[in-house]
């Protein structure tokens, strides 16, 4: 499995376990079956681009990511069955060009059969050296190709929190399964348009700050009582898409403070508080500091 293979399957997996939806329920609310599924999800064949957008909407969540994380992945997956295709061409019959003169009487079968013995004899070598070369691939299991890019393990499906407290410190909250169903501390929209919401994870005692609508090169961070941990928009899907912070711990009562910095170097910075345990609300930000 490659690199870009293994980002959009852990993508695919972060939705699904938005959706809090078995392999099951998959298959019934979408065209694919529970079989599919189960070999989109551990990368054991490519989803089509339609499976990714209905998981999207199930999760209720922006396409733009997983869809150009699966453009991505598709463009690889072709390369390597255009690769797997020109690794074994059709036989092809020497075709005469009108051009030519015909070769005189009685030599013509010698040099057909010369030039057709030279395609048998090149064509056996190509096979034989590209047989032994597939070998070797396949019997050396420690070769540095296969150490940089290892073959992850189907990761079992478990709706389980993965941390709590100190333990998701600066970590990701959609890959330790603290974003499901979590609390909206507040939101506020920027004077840019973005828009800026706090997320709190009971489950897992933490707090983090996502933004969408946003521009590249637009910063957002979040803090509690602990370190600040922030994101920036580096391309045109994450613009695209909703991006989120690193997770930091908070306690019942404690006051997590989200900042947003727009991309001008002299860009006013707008900051949004709330208090863990307080009703949800749409605020504006104190004053910058």
């Amino acid at each position: 499995m490659t690199t870009e293979d293994t980002r959009l399957v852990a993508e695919l997996r972060e939705l699904r376990a938005r959706t809090g939806l078995s392999l099951a329920a998959l298959a019934e609310r979408t065209l694919h079956s529970k079989s599919s599924w189960e070999r989109y999800l551990n990368g054991k064949s490519l989803p089509p681009r339609e499976a990714v957008r209905e998981l999207c909407r199930l999760a209720n969540e922006p396409d733009g990511r997983p869809l150009a994380l699966w453009e991505i992945a598709e463009s690889h997956w072709r390369g390597r069955a255009v690769t797997l295709a020109s690794a074994h061409p059709k036989n092809e019959e020497t075709q005469p060009n009108p051009q030519e003169s015909p070769p005189p009487v009685g030599t013509g079968w010698r040099r057909l059969g010369g030039s057709r013995l030279l395609v048998v004899l090149a064509s056996a070598y190509t096979v034989i050296v590209g047989g032994v070369a597939i070998l070797l691939f396949l019997l050396l299991p420690h070769s540095e190709a296969q150490e940089a890019q290892p073959v992850p393990a189907p990761v079992p499906f478990s709706f389980a929190p993965q941390c709590h407290g100190a333990a998701c410190e600066g970590r990701d909250p959609m890959r330790l399964i603290c974003g499901i169903d979590p609390d909206t501390l507040t939101s506020y929209r920027t004077a840019t348009g973005a828009h800026m919401e706090l997320r709190h994870s009971r489950k897992c005692g933490a707090s983090w700050a996502r933004v969408w609508g946003a521009e590249i090169g637009d910063r957002v961070d979040v803090t509690a009582d602990g370190p600040t941990h922030g994101v920036r928009i580096r391309n045109k899907d994450d613009a695209a898409t909703f991006v989120y912070t690193e997770m930091t711990e908070v306690r019942p009562g404690s006051t997590v403070r989200a900042c947003f910095r727009p991309t001008p170097a002299d860009g006013e910075r707008e900051c949004v508080e709330a208090r863990v345990g307080e009703a949800a609300a749409t605020t504006r930000p104190p004053s910058p500091q």
